[in-house]
């Protein structure tokens, strides 16, 4: 969103923007709870205090006392939603009747907006803020299902407040629905446009601009933004580098089912455009999100050292096993880095086309870790080239790596349905509905969901060097927040800096 704003305003085009994800959270939070047990009254009492704590830096230097703060503020979330029905936590909204799958729950959800938990903030917001810009178009950015239910109810409120208005749906979850074989929007009378991939040059047109007169193409804008109220202890800086990946090879990847382009920016531009919103909002950590990392920006990092903690993915190259270029990182502010290893087996490795050498895995989680360095590995279960032994070779892998591995994050394939590879196995429907991206499949070795989960749960998590490990990993807020634990705080300079805003304010 700061990406198109910036491209907006940079072609004169008057715009607002709204982080209806924040301040409805922070609505909740903010209203009565309805509650008699022990721990919700506990929480309804602390709520300010576990907000400010979330918000300063002391707190991260107790997990414990982190992970009470952050389990209090989600039972309140957990209360209001049981009140209208559905589940709300700090990371995700669900609802029993309605499912973001199926493009008539979409529609119910915009009909019955009064019965969306969020309504009575959205009703003030936005009836306000139409009365002071009075906008011709309105935007939604949806990413994630979790957001599909509640942007739908917002935009059925927009329709029945201000039916002129152009409502435009964009967003990582609207393209991949459009990518579905055979898509036609499912939503008129709603959503009147329908975005795919990058919206700036789409929404210029709407706005009757050319395209190419002033666009940098990369220049953020996080004037809008309601930096203090984000829970973190300082504002983090969300950037990315290029869109789509460099590699774009990997099985089942929906950067290749999209179409998706490659589009790197250049790395001189990068450091650039970072220095010059460090100047405007001082972050205290920088979160570069781009798929993967190139090890031609990685490069520039290390030469042109940020000088602020900053992390993101980067894929497992014969780069991360160079003690200077990884030292280098570290001197330019790389705090943790994200990998994907995905699995032990180097034959599930070649079959998924992932580029990895498991030797080069081994080698490079050693060197990070040299460097003092934090890692956030993934790990992927039950794909189709993998069975019950490549999975033993995965635990074996972690096991003797677990000194080097700060924190895991393990997940179950789920297949996407309109994949190439997915034309060779026999599926059922994941979910029924018109907009679901995945299937179910009858895995070729026999080794299906369920002995996957027995295995993670009754002999992966069980071990006790892996159960450390995972213990490690904040709740709800996972890599977002895991930074703050392991590194942040030894970064040069940031100790004293920390410590001088544990007021509450913000480091800068």
């Amino acid at each position: 969103m700061a990406k198109i704003l910036g491209a907006l305003r940079e072609n004169s085009v008057s715009c607002t923007v709204i982080d209806a994800n924040l301040e409805g959270i922070c609505h909740l939070l903010g209203g009565p709870v309805a509650s008699t047990d022990t721990w919700s009254g506990r929480a309804c009492r602390n709520i300010d205090i576990n907000l400010k704590s979330l918000r300063s830096w002391a707190v991260y230097s107790n997990p414990d006392k982190y992970k009470r703060a952050v389990m209090d503020v989600n039972r309140l979330l957990h209360m209001a939603g049981r009140d209208y029905g559905v589940d709300i936590t700090l990371s995700n909204y669900s609802s029993p009747s309605l499912l973001p799958v199926r493009s008539s729950d979409l529609l119910k959800a915009a009909e019955c907006f009064d019965k969306n938990p969020f309504f009575p903030y959205f009703k003030k917001r936005l009836t306000e803020s139409f009365l002071q810009h009075q906008p011709d178009i309105v935007g939604f950015s949806i990413n994630f299902f979790s957001q599909a239910l509640c942007a739908f109810a917002m935009a059925g409120f927009i329709k029945n407040l201000a039916p002129n208005i152009l409502i435009v749906l964009g967003g990582g979850l609207i393209t991949s629905w459009m990518n579905i074989p055979g898509f036609k929007n499912p939503f008129n009378g709603i959503a009147d446009q329908l975005v795919s991939g990058p919206g700036e040059a789409a929404l210029l047109s709407m706005c009757r601009q050319e395209t190419s007169c002033r666009s940098s193409g990369n220049r953020y804008d996080y004037g809008d933004f309601n930096l203090n109220q984000y829970l973190s202890p300082g504002p983090v800086l969300p950037y990315s580098g290029s869109r789509g990946c460099y590699w774009k090879k990997c099985a089942f990847c929906p950067e290749q089912a999209e179409n998706s382009a490659y589009v790197p920016s250049e790395p001189h531009d990068v450091i650039e455009d970072i220095h010059r919103l460090k100047r405007m909002i001082s972050p205290c950590l920088i979160h570069f999100v781009d798929n993967a990392l190139s090890p031609k920006l990685l490069k520039h990092l290390a030469e042109n050292p940020l000088g602020t903690p900053w992390y993101g993915f980067a894929r497992i190259t014969p780069h991360l096993t160079d003690p200077d270029f990884v030292r280098g990182l570290k001197d330019s502010g790389c705090v943790m880095l994200k990998l994907g290893i995905e699995s032990g087996d180097q034959a599930v490795l070649d079959d998924l086309q992932k580029g990895i050498d498991i030797t080069t895995a081994s080698n490079a989680l050693r060197t990070i870790k040299a460097a003092s360095i934090a890692t956030y590995v993934y790990l992927l279960f039950g794909t189709p080239q993998e069975n019950g032994s490549s999975a033993a070779m995965t635990l074996d892998f972690t096991l003797a790596h677990a000194e080097f591995i700060d924190f895991l994050n393990l997940a179950v394939f789920n297949l996407p349905a309109y994949s190439k590879e997915a034309e060779g196995l026999s599926t059922v429907p994941f979910y029924q509905g018109d907009l679901s991206l995945y299937r179910e499949f009858i895995h070729p070795k026999g080794w299906n969901r369920n002995m996957v989960r027995q295995f993670i749960a009754k002999q992966f998590k069980r071990k006790t060097l892996i159960k450390s490990i995972l213990h490690n990993d904040p709740p709800f807020f996972t890599s977002n927040h895991a930074p703050f634990f392991k590194g942040v705080l030894t970064f040069p300079h940031w100790g004293k800096i920390a410590g001088k805003f544990d007021n509450g304010e913000f480091c800068g």
